[in-house]
């Protein structure tokens, strides 16, 4: 079985607008990329010579430039390319899906591709040929916007078509070529009165490869109702010159089993459908299903029942935490394992979107967020990512990161976000999924608020922690710090202790010391010889906030209290040391879980009525800590060392954050009272602006998202006093 890759490739039209995935990741710029892709060790690689790229304004005026340097690069790397001709598109401007001559169009592309690299053996001229035309024909999402039956039949029966003309010129040119044919493959699951419906779908699913089969006679299922769209005659011509996959290529994604409901009530922030008859919701299976669906390992069993045709999963891609992510991917990777024993043919795993996708979550019909991969694309340079290492290490044999053994999100009760619904299944089906052993992430401060809101990310991730106190762990102390990792035998370490009262520390510039610098040192040092990897935290406040520009990694510190000190000399000292140490510059932590700073306090004052003041003049970064938590575990989980900047993107006054809390609370703003800093009875002194920039990767969302966060959280709490 061989590992594959994939670059997401996606070049969609929504109206006149067109969504490029190569631009929004970077690839379509960066040549450096195949050289990142091919340390991976992959044996082939999905890549894109798309017909809206080589000819975007005329058929006869191809453009090869882009194309030409990296199929000459990967042709002499090894690699092979499964060549992908259409990905989720319509084709250029002048052609859709539903145009009659794209067939033709597509097919006169294959073979210019074909002649120009004709080395190339494994083609994909249509990317999922079902799930495009559900989205552009029947759901109305993508161009050309169709909302009907007829259009979605029309719209796939053309893509079959341009496939099997474009396999034909491909053909003639290389005789040896192999179809590889991908589509997403889930199964429905319903509610008695919509078995119908669930079985209608559990039939489209497998259109795209029964035509090309050559399956789809007057005999099958779906014959007389295509036909019924004045289709008849072009169904019988795909059957008698079918063009059967050389593989069959599954997409599989952990939302791609499905439930619909027709008990809509029970789904209150779910917009319901229907198909003319019934009103229902569409929602995940593994949201609601207890036991869960059967998921990619009876996807793959039923494909290969079905077709007795080697399969490969080509997607694999789990837009979630790191640790999520290589739990998919190896799970994925075991269950091909596992099929292989049973005699299953299975000739791949594929690890797609390598550089991440943008704008899935919106469907891509509108600007959305980025999702990493193996790597991730949004610092100045491509960063390999922890799921990079599984790869290599999947490729080699080797055992993969500590993290993938445990049980993934959908293995685990938060997988279920509705009221449980029982599926028939075996006894063993209903038995939960065993947690193993696994060394824990031990995490120092279990008072403080960063160390509380590491280990519940923690507990929410799955990831085994520990969470030690001062008598468990003493920084002022390295026999106690030695102690507590020879007793856990932790394999990461994280420092969330440490002294907090910035203005205490003015008067009490050596225990503020000896806590934040020498105790921050201890820490790192006992990590160091017992080589375990280090993340200790630092602030702001290192900076004088004199430079006109925001401060980022490589800026030097130049403290101005007695705080900004302690923290710069533990920077000093820890990056001086030769182990593998991350250390992290934040500000302006806000919460819902703690009362103790300052966006709880704006909540809490203008509920009482009173007026809130706030510096108008002083400019910070404000960092909600739910996203900074999972952002440095991710790090963590990464292997990165050195400095790293962690904020929510945005510098503001403090007078203008109070603000933006108030109304995201739905509280006067009036009460919002802007002063000077000098106003406030500051003890020590703070930069008048230390906004942190990173120029290693805004990894966090952006401050509207986290204020929205802090005030949708804050709600659901005194919801619950409520309650109470």
């Amino acid at each position: 079985m061989e590992l594959w890759g994939g670059i997401e490739c996606t070049v969609n039209r929504v109206g006149n607008r067109w969504n490029d995935q190569l631009a929004l990741t970077g690839h379509r710029t960066r040549m450096s990329d195949l050289d990142a892709i091919l340390s991976l060790g992959l044996t082939a690689l999905r890549y894109p010579i798309l017909w809206e790229d080589v000819a975007p304004e005329h058929s006869d005026r191809r453009d090869w430039s882009w194309v030409d340097p990296r199929l000459d690069r990967l042709r002499t790397s090894g690699c092979r390319v499964i060549a992908g001709l259409v990905h989720h598109g319509s084709g250029p401007h002048y052609t859709d899906l539903l145009d009659p001559g794209f067939p033709i169009g597509l097919a006169d592309h294959a073979r210019a591709v074909a002649e120009r690299f004709d080395w190339i053996e494994e083609w994909t001229p249509v990317n999922e040929p079902v799930t495009t035309a559900r989205f552009s024909a029947l759901y109305g999402l993508w161009y050309p916007h169709a909302r009907e039956e007829a259009a979605f039949w029309a719209a796939l029966l053309n893509q079959i078509d341009a496939t099997r003309l474009a396999m034909r010129q491909v053909r003639r040119i290389n005789p040896h070529a192999r179809l590889i044919q991908t589509d997403d493959l889930g199964r429905s699951y319903a509610t008695a009165p919509l078995r119908q419906q669930a079985g209608f779908d559990n039939m489209r699913r497998w259109a795209g490869w029964d035509l090309l089969c050559g399956q789809v006679t007057p005999h099958h299922p779906l014959f007389d109702r295509i036909a019924a769209f004045g289709l008849s005659d072009r169904l019988r011509a795909i059957a008698d010159d079918p063009c059967p996959p050389d593989i069959i290529a599954v997409n599989h994604y952990l939302t791609s089993d499905r439930f619909l409901d027709h008990r809509t009530e029970l789904y209150p922030a779910i917009e319901p459908g229907g198909n003319g008859q019934m009103r229902y919701v569409d929602v995940e299976a593994i949201r609601v299903l207890q036991p869960a669906p059967q998921g990619l390992e009876g996807a793959l069993r039923e494909a290969w029942d079905r077709y007795h045709i080697p399969i490969a999963v080509t997607e694999v891609h789990n837009g979630c935490t790191r640790d999520e992510q290589i739990r998919w991917m190896a799970r994925a990777w075991s269950i091909a394992r596992r099929l292989e024993r049973d005699d299953v043919d299975v000739r791949a795993v594929t690890s797609w979107a390598l550089f991440g996708n943008d704008g899935w979550n919106t469907l891509l019909t509108a600007p959305g967020v980025y999702e990493p991969g193996a790597f991730d694309v949004r610092g100045r340079d491509v960063r390999p990512t922890a799921l990079a290492g599984v790869l290599r290490d999947l490729s080699t044999g080797r055992e993969p990161h500590p993290v993938a053994a445990q049980p993934g999100w959908w293995e685990r009760p938060i997988r279920l976000l509705h009221a449980p619904v029982a599926r028939p299944a075996s006894a063993r089906a209903h038995r939960p999924v065993p947690t193993p052993a696994a060394a824990p992430i031990l995490i120092a401060g279990a008072t403080g608020t960063l160390g509380q809101a590491l280990e519940r990310a923690c507990r929410h991730r799955g990831l085994d922690c520990v969470l030690t106190d001062r008598t468990g762990l003493s920084l002022d102390d390295p026999a106690s710090i030695r102690r507590a990792l020879d007793a856990h035998r932790p394999w990461l370490a994280i420092n969330a202790a440490g002294w907090v009262r910035v203005d205490d520390a003015e008067t009490a510039e050596d225990a503020c010391f000896a806590a934040n610098a020498v105790g921050a040192t201890n820490f790192a040092r006992a990590c160091d010889a017992a080589g375990i990897p280090s993340v200790n935290f630092s602030t702001d406040l290192v900076f004088d906030g004199t430079d006109p520009d925001a401060y980022d990694e490589a800026s030097a510190p130049n403290p101005l209290s007695a705080y900004g000190r302690s923290k710069a000399a533990a920077e000093r000292d820890i990056t001086a040391l030769p182990g593998r140490h991350l250390i992290v510059r934040t500000a302006a932590f806000f919460s819902p879980f703690d009362p103790h700073n300052f966006a709880w306090a704006v909540a809490d004052t203008l509920r009482r009525g009173e007026p809130f003041h706030a510096a108008s003049d002083h400019f910070v970064s404000p960092t909600y800590v739910p996203h900074l938590a999972d952002a440095v575990l991710d790090l963590a989980i990464d292997g990165e060392r050195g400095m790293w900047h962690l904020t929510n993107n945005t510098g503001i006054s403090w007078s203008d954050f109070a603000t933006r809390i108030a109304a995201a609370c739905a509280l006067d703003t009036a009460l919002i009272v802007p002063v000077p800093g000098d106003e406030l009875c500051w003890t020590a002194r703070r930069p008048v602006d230390a906004t942190l920039v990173s120029r290693r990767g805004a990894l966090l969302p952006s401050l509207d998202h986290a204020i929205a966060c802090f005030a949708g959280a804050m709600g659901e709490i005194r919801d619950r006093q409520r309650a109470a």
